[in-house]
């Protein structure tokens, strides 16, 4: 990613714990400025993750306001007068008791706002988070919890494309729009595989294919992905093996390490990684 290509843009942001702040941070990365405006007590992240929270806001001016506050909201002002976008992570509630509903947000003609939401209308006041946003939409298998939060990074990846979308409507008629960015949808998005019948148990990606397939190892498991045919072929004539099925390849992969494996595929070009329990190992 090469960072400048929005220099000059201008973001205040309001939005707490993960989705609003990891979309900031990625609008920051490719060149905004951002500012955020947290209230009295901080952003929790900042308690649950103080490290991950150094992260996502390095670079970025941070104010503590208290927008329930006359005060607080007249020195917000100036912020929203000079920012070309908005990033909210409240509800439509919420909102208005911070004096950011749409109707006070008019007095402010260039201001695009990007709301992240749980839900969209009529349901937008309905509570959540990531958890219940994947349980809803089947994605998760108890009683393991998810590995990451998977609707609020997807959520934070549409809020940012939002965003951009909403300046460029913008240059082209003049006018300032605001957008909700539902973190359910995001979840319903990333259910889609599994919806259209790809990624359920025993269809293509889901364990039906032996070229796509998890497969123990002496030290462990191995992730192979030779879904293509032309993987698969390589992958069953570099084994020897007439048909690549599962139990051939479970037999075959059992008798060396996940590194042996990822070796041997470098040097057959085939997609095979070791099933690490964190990117660091």
């Amino acid at each position: 990613m090469v960072a400048g290509f929005l220099d000059g843009l201008r973001v205040v942001t309001t939005a707490l714990n993960v989705p609003g702040p990891a979309a900031c941070r990625r609008l920051a990365d490719l060149g905004a400025s951002v500012t955020k405006v947290e209230p009295p007590g901080g952003d929790p992240l900042e308690t649950y993750s103080p490290s991950w929270y150094g992260r996502l806001h390095e670079g970025m001016t941070i104010h503590r306001l208290d927008l329930k506050q006359s005060f607080g909201r007249e020195a917000m002002a100036p912020l929203l007068e000079a920012a070309d976008i908005l990033v909210t992570a409240q509800r439509a509630s919420a909102l208005l008791r911070l004096g950011l509903d749409a109707k006070s947000l008019v007095r402010f003609p260039r201001l695009c706002h990007v709301a992240i939401t749980g839900h969209a209308p009529p349901d937008d006041e309905k509570p959540g988070h990531d958890l219940t946003y994947l349980a809803e939409q089947g994605l998760i298998t108890p009683p393991v919890l998810p590995a990451t939060l998977y609707s609020d990074m997807a959520g934070s990846e549409r809020a940012v494309s939002t965003a951009l979308a909403l300046v460029i409507a913008r240059g082209r008629d003049g006018r300032a729009r605001a957008e909700t960015v539902p973190l359910s949808e995001a979840a319903r998005a990333l259910a889609m595989p599994r919806t259209e019948g790809l990624t359920g148990p025993g269809t293509i990606l889901g364990g039906g294919r032996a070229g796509y397939n998890l497969y123990a190892v002496k030290d462990g498991w191995i992730a192979v992905a030779a879904l293509e045919p032309h993987f698969e072929s390589r992958l069953a004539q570099s084994l020897g093996l007439d048909t690549p099925t599962t139990a051939a390849l479970a037999a075959v992969f059992q008798a060396e390490t996940a590194r042996h494996w990822e070796g041997w595929a470098r040097s057959h070009d085939l997609p095979i990684v070791a099933v690490r329990q964190s990117p660091r190992e």
